[in-house]
């Protein structure tokens, strides 16, 4: 881990004594100045680095005792020693686990034959998370290949209160009543979910010097709009560009986008400022912040000035130099047809953007909104990326901003 890191991790061992705690883009700074602080080495391979991760939030249904959850997650970088963080941040209860396993996804909830295995938690197989608390399993021995299907499944024995989770993952999982974790047939699980429940980020160890990148954002970030049950968000695209690519050493994506999620306040999770070191900076190996948020303050009612969403980056970006982070910033995307797009609207984004620019803050810069608005009208989507509601793009749209990601731009290269 960075130095940064390690306070926080002996804070959270000590805590949880049961328990090991986690710890058309342009590529170049568009001022011509060099980040305000070097990024530190990035986590070696012995520290692991994030392969998935969904931002947790409070989810809204009940949580509940004797209830089983098959979760299927896709992997970016692989490697050993994998790694499961289980999250209870927004529960207001401990919640005790009594069996947890990972295996590969065959099909639906059925696992290749003899994947799935049992994880441990400082050598125990049951672990109590107390309110408001996060615990890591220890390393599981083997290897998780990069882009495969990861199947998490929890038996939750005893639970209440407000339930931890991730709503819209855009992904098909499994719940089931009882202990059926060991199964590795579909046959108890056949209850549908398109949540993820208290699993928040899977590491593993991957070849020395690799890290990751996480994506901060909104419901863009979270794939909203996209083909569900593909893996066909911006961040699943720019992963499989990290994984053909010859020349980076990023290779991890973590997706840290919530629905409805924006940077100064409060709404669906808590805001950017408010999650950046839980959801973004307790993740190892994170070497770069992928910054793309701000519609949904700029669409607010009330809404930010553009002076004040731009404090509000500006914050960002010094906390995550201080962590030895680069930041890479995105353009706000045009939304014109939206039922909360008007001028007043237009003309923050056209003042936000123009800061995202030109203002040198961020270590690169990837320019969304010129890869996604139309040359007839800059105020809209271009059709063949709009999804039809004419903010979230669909599948090539998608495509479309991964690719204008400059994958050098995510090195953090300040030389």
């Amino acid at each position: 881990m960075p130095r940064t890191a390690r306070p926080r991790r002996r804070a959270v061992l000590a805590a949880l004594s049961c328990c090991v705690a986690l710890g058309c883009g342009t590529g170049t700074n568009p001022a011509g100045a060099r980040p305000t602080r070097p990024p530190v080495a990035p986590a070696g391979s012995g520290q692991g680095v994030v392969t998935w991760a969904a931002s947790a939030y409070r989810v809204g249904e009940a949580a509940r005792g004797d209830r089983g959850y098959r979760l299927v997650v896709h992997t970016s970088v692989g490697g050993s020693g994998l790694r499961v963080r289980l999250s209870n941040a927004f529960g207001d209860r401990p919640v005790t686990f009594g069996s947890v396993r990972a295996g590969l996804q065959r099909d639906g909830a059925a696992l290749v034959p003899g994947s799935n295995r049992p994880l441990t938690f400082g050598g125990a197989t049951t672990v109590t998370v107390p309110a408001g608390g996060l615990v890591l399993s220890d390393p599981l021995p083997g290897h998780v290949p990069a882009g495969s299907d990861l199947v998490v499944s929890l038996h939750v024995t005893r639970a209440g209160g407000t339930l931890t989770g991730h709503a819209l993952a855009m992904q098909t999982s499994y719940v089931s009543d009882g202990d059926h974790t060991a199964q590795e047939s579909a046959a108890h699980w056949t209850r549908r979910t398109g949540s993820w429940f208290y699993l928040d980020a899977v590491t593993v160890r991957p070849r020395a010097g690799r890290a990751a990148v996480a994506a901060l954002g909104d419901s863009i970030t979270d794939g909203w709009r996209s083909t569900a049950g593909l893996n066909r968000r911006w961040p699943d695209h720019l992963a499989r560009r990290l994984a053909e690519s010859r020349t980076g050493t990023v290779e991890g994506v973590a997706n840290e986008g919530i629905a409805g999620n924006r940077v100064l306040t409060d709404g669906p999770g808590q805001s950017s400022l408010n999650r950046l070191s839980r959801d973004v900076l307790s993740l190892p190996g994170v070497r770069t912040v992928f910054l793309f948020q701000g519609v949904n303050d700029i669409k607010a009612e009330p809404a930010p000035t553009a002076a004040q969403l731009i404090a509000g980056y500006r914050t960002l970006i010094q906390r995550a130099h201080a962590a030895g982070k680069c930041v890479v910033g995105a353009t706000v995307a045009p939304f014109k047809g939206w039922p909360e797009w008007d001028p007043a609207a237009e003309a923050v984004r056209r003042k936000v953007n123009a800061f995202i620019r030109d203002s040198g803050a961020f270590d690169a810069v990837t320019d969304f909104d010129r890869v996604l608005r139309s040359p007839h009208d800059p105020e809209r989507m271009l059709p063949v990326f709009d999804s039809g509601d004419h903010i979230h793009p669909n599948d090539k749209g998608m495509r479309a901003m991964a690719d204008a990601v400059d994958l050098d731009s995510l090195e953090c290269r300040t030389g």
